[in-house]
């Protein structure tokens, strides 16, 4: 379809919600129910499909490691790429995704919502047909330079060339399930993707080990069991959008630039943050690799699943945060929409420092589900009992990243996701020069992660969305105070 660059008119901020035009009362309800009721309806079963998304890895990780400490190793080397995968489409690109639909339908625009779908779908199967390409050329240096060598550098690259092969079907499928999901529509989305996720528990081991018929595949089979699934999800979620059913609907519309930066403004700054995280992550797996070799990699790297496990969880959140914010936004209800971002960092918090305090405890009923080799469980139980206490920092900072993505304002997440960076992995570098300990280097890591929630959490409560509307900065920290004790109350 052909290019046009005729007038688009983005979702602008209306001065009031009386301006706007009748809205559905889906669309109402966000903006009138009560917020931390309406926040926790609209959760619930996000939280489920994330939680059950995120166990993709993990029942992957469970059967692999039945192949043993070579093929849990593989695993770890890949595992980061992989998720930064499904943190860029579903979490950075989705929120573009997601609080673009919101803000039109805030604002009555249903039609600029529906051409919006199409607009998100090509920018994701573009992106994912790029993420594709990278991975297929340069996945075996870049196993090689996170420690891959061996039997761990063989078993990653038979999973990563099938998985990464069909990535842009991942990709595809989490543009309509953020579209969906940018309506206020948390269940149908939560359905499908929990569906595929029950299809993947007997397929995978039925491919990695064989049955019947079915050769056994081992790494090979484990990436098209999830390859198989994401096709089936995606099946579903377009006859939903094709159907009427949704709020939003997929048909026929121009391509236009406006569209596509309406999108891209919001996702591509919050895909610099995603690249951060994981980053983060890749970067001390060379450090530990060179530190200890393949056993203490296999231990952080599982240890660090629990951390990966955290984004889906806090996504569960993230997704209603963002069309929240985004829609109250829209409506031009803006303390109300930083009142609904505090409360939902509380929540955040809460629910991550309650695991990573369990996980810091109770290290083993963790790390036991994948393996007994002793190099694996010193290391992993070192970066839970390290890292573990701090998890609840990047919960809240996590928390208001996506419901900055409402906001279409991500500078200080991005400043405060660098800042992370930097102290995780220069931090690290440096104790580990210096004592030769993993332990110092989670010791760094847990700092990062403090400096990450409570920067992000100082910014946006301070006003700082919506600071140009601010004449002097009393009136900011006015602002502030006043949502800090409405959200608390």
């Amino acid at each position: 379809m052909p290019l046009d660059q005729s007038e688009y008119r983005p979702p602008a901020v209306s001065s009031s919600p009386a301006a706007s035009p009748v809205l559905d009362p889906r669309t109402r309800r966000l903006l009138e129910a009560p917020i931390a009721r309406t926040l926790l309806r609209l959760a619930w079963p996000n939280v489920a499909v994330m939680v059950a998304q995120a166990s993709t890895g993990l029942i992957e990780t469970f059967w692999v490691s039945r192949l043993g400490t070579h093929a849990l190793a593989g695993m770890a080397l890949v595992f980061p790429g992989f998720m930064m995968m499904q943190m860029l489409s579903a979490g950075a690109m989705g929120g573009g995704i997601s609080s673009a639909i919101a803000r039109a339908l805030g604002g009555g625009r249903r039609e600029e919502a529906n051409a919006l779908v199409l607009h998100a779908m090509v920018i994701n199967l573009a992106l994912g047909a790029v993420f594709s390409v990278l991975v297929l050329a340069f996945g075996p240096a870049l196993y090689r330079a996170l420690g891959g060598e061996g039997g761990s550098l063989g078993a990653a690259l038979r999973y990563s060339n099938v998985v990464f092969a069909g990535t842009w079907l991942v990709w595809l499928m989490n543009a309509l399930a953020s579209a969906i999901r940018g309506t206020g529509n948390m269940l149908v989305p939560s359905a499908t993707i929990c569906a595929g996720v029950a299809l993947l528990v007997p397929l995978s081991p039925c491919l990695i080990f064989g049955i019947g018929p079915l050769p056994a595949l081992g790494m090979t089979g484990a990436g098209l069991a999830v390859i198989g699934t994401t096709v089936v999800t995606i099946c579903v979620l377009g006859w939903y959008l094709l159907s009427g059913r949704s709020l939003v609907r997929l048909g026929r519309a121009r391509l236009r630039w406006k569209a596509f930066a309406d999108i891209l403004r919001v996702g591509a700054v919050a895909s610099v943050s995603t690249l951060q995280t994981n980053l983060t992550v890749a970067l001390t797996t060379a450090l530990v690799g060179a530190a200890a070799g393949s056993g203490a990699i296999a231990g952080y790297g599982t240890g660090a699943r629990l951390e990966y496990l955290l984004v889906p969880l806090v996504f569960g959140l993230g997704a209603p945060l963002v069309a929240l914010v985004a829609t109250n936004i829209g409506a031009g209800q803006r303390a109300r929409a930083l009142r609904i971002a505090l409360t939902g960092g509380g929540i955040a918090f809460l629910l991550t420092e309650a695991v990573g305090l369990a996980a810091a405890i109770w290290p083993r009923a963790w790390l036991g589900l994948f393996g007994e080799d002793p190099a694996m469980i010193a290391a992993g139980t070192a970066y839970l009992r390290g890292v573990g206490p701090a998890y609840g920092f990047f919960g809240l900072g996590l928390a208001l990243y996506f419901a900055s993505q409402g906001a279409g304002k991500l500078l200080w997440p991005l400043v405060a996701g660098m800042l992370r960076l930097l102290i995780a992995v220069g931090g690290g570098w440096i104790a580990l020069r210096l004592t030769g300990s993993l332990g110092w280097v989670f010791v760094a890591l847990s700092a990062a992660l403090v400096t990450y929630g409570v920067l992000v959490f100082a910014a946006v409560a301070s006003g700082v969305w919506f600071r140009s509307a601010c004449s002097t900065g009393a009136e900011a920290a006015k602002m502030a105070r006043t949502n800090l004790k409405e959200a608390a109350s």
